[in-house]
């Protein structure tokens, strides 16, 4: 029977462009800590696998070593469905930021498909700014850690302690504590978010279609598509949504290639892969 929860070996634990070692030790003795092994790192700015890191990861050099490195945040989540992004400043964000409850119990929602099983992630950003705008919006959902009103910031091994823990007691419980957000459907009733990676190349797919026929301009292209991902990112689209926007996109490309405004013939949107 489901219990609403994956495994913590689906969860992966991402740092984006960490600069101190201190901290990527202390993270990875977390992850070994709470049972995950699927650390990742985005341009890290510091040796992962020094003595310093090493030092403050106790018995847990195993992750360090086991760690992957990724040029961006977008490659780190091509495999990813469910992605929560980690935000201190709780306001001013391109999605609404969640409780822990909240963020968490979407991320570990199952779709009770064992086929979509693909890796969860979650992501705290860099020690010294977060995480861009843009990079969370690579997120479906925004965690915002409440704190005491005058000093919010937490350094970054405190706030994945934080957040782990409180994933773990999730597990525990076997059943998601809170819905992500007013109306939302119940997590096992929800349909499981496409790939990132699928969800990317699509959006890549759209830009250069607009571009192209004039609707987006270089110089405010990275505006408008930002405020598309915002929208697909809050409806979190299913594989096979994605699949009919890029047909779409397709389609509409070949007809304009074609100066054709008909109803041509050609590929069946809903059907390109």
């Amino acid at each position: 029977m489901a219990t609403g929860f994956r495994p913590a070996e689906s969860l992966a634990l991402v740092l984006v462009e960490p600069a101190g070692p201190l901290n990527v030790g202390s993270v990875a003795r977390l992850c070994a800590n709470f049972g995950i092994s699927d650390l990742r790192l985005v341009a890290p700015r510091c040796s992962h696998t020094g003595e310093e890191a090493r030092r403050m990861a106790v018995h847990a050099g195993a992750v360090l070593e086991e760690a992957r490195v990724f040029p961006t945040l977008e490659a780190a989540l091509a495999d990813c469905r469910r992605v929560v992004a980690t935000s201190g400043r709780g306001c001013g964000e391109p999605l609404p930021p969640l409780d822990l409850d909240g963020a968490l119990g979407w991320l570990a929602a199952d779709p009770g498909d064992p086929k979509l099983a693909a890796a969860r992630a979650l992501v705290f950003g860099r020690e010294d700014r977060g995480l861009s705008k843009a990079e969370l919006l690579q997120a479906g959902r925004l965690l915002h850690i409440h704190t005491a009103g005058s000093y919010g910031s937490l350094n970054l091994a405190q706030a994945a302690a934080v957040v782990l823990h409180h994933w773990h007691r999730l597990q525990s419980r076997g059943q998601p504590s809170a819905v992500a957000g007013p109306g939302a459907a119940t997590p096992a009733a929800e349909a499981a978010p496409c790939q990132r990676g699928v969800l990317e190349a699509m959006l890549s797919d759209a830009e250069g279609l607009l571009l192209e026929v004039g609707f987006l301009y270089p110089h405010t292209a990275a505006a408008r598509m930002a405020k598309l991902r915002s929208l697909l990112q809050r409806a979190q689209v299913n594989t096979e949504e994605v699949a009919l926007l890029r047909g779409m996109v397709r389609q509409l490309r070949w007809a304009a290639t074609r100066g054709d405004t008909g109803t041509t013939a050609g590929a069946d949107p809903a059907s390109t892969p």
